[in-house]
């Protein structure tokens, strides 16, 4: 009786071991799951703030594109309306030069 109550015991022992080193493993699993995941959310921030920053140069370009546009398609109704071509509006009376 004396060996099986020490070999119950030891079995006792050892699961008690296993749960303890599977707990300890599991905390450890769960403390690195939780910087990965802070580690992932600082990348995707990261990486939104490029998206972001790159979505403003192309507005930017954008709109320094269309103000050039604008300025030459201006200029070229200013020429059209002083040479007194039909359709073109002069952009200092936003006049429309008449049809003959």
């Amino acid at each position: 009786m004396g060996l099986r109550i020490n070999t119950l015991f030891a079995a006792a022992v050892l699961t008690l071991g296993a749960a303890a080193c599977t707990e300890a493993e599991q905390d450890r699993a769960e403390v690195h799951a939780e910087a990965a995941g802070d580690k992932a959310q600082d990348a995707a921030a990261q990486a939104g703030e490029v998206i972001e920053a790159g979505a403003m140069k192309a507005a930017q370009a954008v709109e320094t594109g269309a103000g050039k546009v604008a300025g030459e398609l201006e200029e070229n109704q200013s020429e059209a309306a002083a040479e007194g071509r039909p359709g073109a509006i002069d952009p200092a009376t936003d006049q429309r030069v008449p049809s003959h």
